[in-house]
């Protein structure tokens, strides 16, 4: 398949940076199948915009970097030049001045009495909901009004119970409150019917906040399966002021007239089918499953218009279809049906959460209607799988995939600010640990092409997205500047190298190569380098499992240096040396380099932290003399660690450059703020006597070519801990790429950089 042909498949001319998830044609009068779509090549029939990613704030920035913050649900002030955001962790509201929407500032915190749900602004207020419950079986929650400009409250209003969803109706007359009273899921089998029951609070916003009154509906006796139990999890307002609540748990929809607080709709939300996806949690992604009468079971709801609803399908009890359902909201009759196209779209950007599968995939979580100029657009956000789906509308309310957008670590909260054309993200997971931070991402729309993602993939045999996540590697074809290779670590089992088109953006898997035996038989490696070999095929470094001197970590797998024919067959396995082995630390071979020294092939090898024995701050460079069979090594030279969250420094690849030179990739494992050493060096080996296991390895000298922590930044989002990859292209232009480490407690986004000819003299 070709590039041209590829990119057809993924987007027109005019957007060939966004991927594409295939749908079937709407046929009249019944909701298109809930199967594999398939792609059209034209799909594309936008305006030429798209969203852009301009800043990224993590939202510890409004305390200490030491805290773990959180920001959930976010709204704009009615200017749209402050953004705020619940912070539960904290028991607080947050501000941002996004005057200048690419340097976002912290703006203040306002301490609250108990955890902050959900956020909504009124005029010169904001209205936040605070749930103040101490357990279960006393649910209890309160409704603070707060001046925006002052940050100070005016009143608060105790709501009866414990709040989830708030809604502000179009015409600023009423705010809808979804009071879930939200069931304890370690009771029992977590399921419902359990006292007390929610209900849907209306507050009159009629003149000052001091005058504005509070009537509830009781929503009890409508819903099919729990009629005691509503559980109403959100809630949108029409321009009609007709509130439409889902009750999650009861995959039901009830409509209420604000006005009068009478109930005046509801319809279950159904069952969808879904061919196609992923079912099993068998560390592999294979989207071949099926899935009969999965109950929808929706979180968020969005009106589009006055007459059709769109719900995010996430699943809470025992549903979940993955993905989202438009409606007809006098009918309940189904109009449009995502299908498997979001878990499709997942596998094909590399978002897929594979440690999902047997739950809910990607969990659609948050939807959002909003039109931006004459151009209407639905919004869905994947808690799980981290990304926001954005489609096109057309007049008849069918969507059309236009874009992906990276929100950071499960985005909750999404908020469009159409007068500003600018749209955020707030993603809720906070784990300084894990080198990610809950953050509020802000995109603006432009004219011209998406940015993200920078990898997408075609087609595999049986006509489904080759599955992709955690690229380990990089190497350059030495003939051809428009391919490349990559690799997949041990996050999957049956281990593949990827073939990538890189001729234009994005970069696109075309072919996937998998690892096999003597047998023939697939093989499980963690594969962590790359290196196309002499005379064709490749060199490929498997790193082991395990520290020979830390009882809790037991080897399980020794390091191996792989000679791999073209279609994947290994031809040899060469192991390091016994005495070698008795090293080992789990932190083992990260990149290999094969070069044409002398008119004999040698391949060198990094090991990425220190062994047994290794003096502290150094670490190995091996090189492998093919026809000797021999190995030696050499002293590589580690900067200090420099993060003020501590970590570690060690190696991620290596290239040959030629004449004796070899490029290293060195990275600290800290991300976000704390991030401090990504770096390329260049090191010479022409000359250096690399000495055998027992010997005193000489010293390597190396030079500095580039700091990557400006690159990294360049797409304003939180700078990425794992670069892991790098070549050099046959032009000459410098490529690395990122570990998304399989989107598990990660963000799921790749970058694969383009440096451009940063190694010309």
């Amino acid at each position: 398949m070709t590039k041209r042909m590829i990119l057809g498949l993924l987007a027109t001319a005019a957007l060939l940076t966004g991927p594409l998830a295939g749908w079937a044609k709407e046929r009249p009068g019944a909701a298109p199948p809930a199967a594999d779509k398939g792609f059209e090549r034209s799909c594309w029939r936008g305006s030429g915009w798209a969203f852009r990613r301009v800043a990224t704030f993590p939202v510890f920035r409004n305390g200490s970097v030491e805290e773990e913050t959180v920001c959930e649900i976010v709204a704009a002030s009615e200017n749209g030049r402050t953004l705020l955001y619940t912070d539960a962790a904290q028991e607080r509201l947050g501000f941002v001045d996004i005057t200048d929407p690419t340097n976002p500032l912290p703006a203040g915190v306002l301490a609250l009495a108990g955890e902050p749900t959900s956020v909504a602004v009124r005029g010169r207020h904001a209205l936040v909901c605070v749930d103040t419950s101490p357990d279960f079986v006393n649910p209890s929650g309160e409704l603070v009004v707060v001046d925006v400009a002052t940050r100070t409250v005016v009143r608060t209003i105790a709501l009866g119970g414990q709040p989830d969803s708030i809604k502000v109706s179009p015409d600023h007359r009423y705010a809808a409150i979804a009071i879930e009273n939200q069931r304890d899921e370690d009771l029992g089998d977590g399921a419902p019917p359990q006292a007390p029951a929610g209900f849907l609070a209306i507050v009159d916003l009629v003149g000052a906040p001091a005058a504005w009154t509070l009537r509830t509906v009781d929503l009890t006796g409508v819903c099919d399966r729990f009629p005691e139990d509503p559980e109403p999890e959100f809630v949108d307002v029409n321009a009609r002021n007709v509130a439409a609540v889902t009750c999650q748990e009861n995959n039901h929809v009830i409509l209420v007239d604000l006005r009068t607080g009478a109930v005046v709709g509801d319809f279950s939300v159904g069952a969808a089918d879904l061919d196609g996806v992923d079912t099993v949690e068998d560390d592999r992604i294979v989207q071949g499953d099926l899935l009969l009468g999965v109950r929808r079971e929706p979180d968020a709801i969005a009106w589009i218009g006055r007459r059709r609803l769109a719900t995010a399908d996430e699943g809470d009890l025992d549903g979940g279809s993955r993905g989202f359902t438009l409606f007809e909201a006098d009918t309940g009759a189904v109009v449009y049906e995502a299908g498997n196209e979001l878990e499709r779209l997942a596998a094909r950007i590399g978002h897929y959460p594979e440690g999902r599968s047997e739950n809910k995939g990607g969990e659609p979580e948050g939807i959002l209607a909003a039109r931006y100029g004459p151009d209407r657009l639905l919004f869905v956000g994947l808690e799980r799988a981290s990304f926001v789906a954005v489609y096109e509308l057309d007049r008849d309310d069918r969507p059309t995939f236009v874009q992906a957008l990276p929100g950071g670590v499960g985005p909750e909260g999404l908020l469009a600010i159409p007068q500003r054309g600018l749209f955020v993200t707030a993603s809720e997971n906070d784990d300084r640990g894990a080198a990610f931070r809950s953050v509020l991402t802000i995109f603006e729309r432009v004219r011209g092409e998406p940015d993200y993602p920078t990898v997408v993939s075609a087609d595999d045999a049986n006509g489904r997205p080759i599955a992709w996540v955690a690229l380990s590697a990089l190497a350059a074809d030495p003939q051809d500047a428009g391919r490349a290779y990559t690799a997949h670590d041990s996050f999957l089992r049956g281990s593949r190298l990827f073939e990538l088109d890189v001729s234009d953006r994005p970069a696109v898997i075309t072919r996937e190569i998998a690892l096999r035996d003597a047998a023939g038989d697939p093989v499980d490696l963690d594969v962590e380098g790359v290196s196309v070999a002499h005379g064709g095929g490749f060199w490929v470094v498997s790193e082991g499992r395990g520290s020979v001197d830390d009882p809790a970590r037991p080897v399980t797998s020794t390091n191996l240096l792989l000679r791999v024919a073209g279609d994947g067959a290994i031809l040899a396995t060469v192991p390091l040396p016994p005495a070698t082995d008795l090293l080992q630390r789990r932190f083992g071979l990260e990149g290999v380099a094969a070069a044409q020294i002398d008119g004999r092939e040698k391949v060198f090898v990094a090991f990425q932290r220190e062994w047994v024995g290794d003096a502290p701050g150094g670490v190995r460079i091996g090189c492998y003399d093919t026809l000797a069979g021999t190995w030696g090594f050499a002293r590589y030279p580690l900067d200090p660690r420099e993060s003020p969250n501590g970590g570690w420094v060690g190696l991620s690849e290596l290239t040959w450059l030629g004449g004796g030179r070899l490029l290293v990739l060195e990275r600290d494992n800290q991300g976000g703020t704390d991030a401090r050493i990504k770096r390329l060096y260049e090191v010479s080996v022409a000359g250096v006597p690399f000495a055998p296991e027992g010997a005193a390895f000489p010293a390597l000298t190396k030079t500095l070519v580039r700091d990557l922590l400006p690159d990294l930044a360049a797409p304003r989002g939180a700078v990425l801990e794992k670069v892991e990859g790098c070549c050099v292209l046959a032009d000459g232009r410098v490529l690395i790429v990122t570990d998304n480490d399989g989107v598990d407690d990660h963000s799921g986004e790749t970058q694969l950089l383009d440096l451009g000819a940063i190694l010309d003299d």
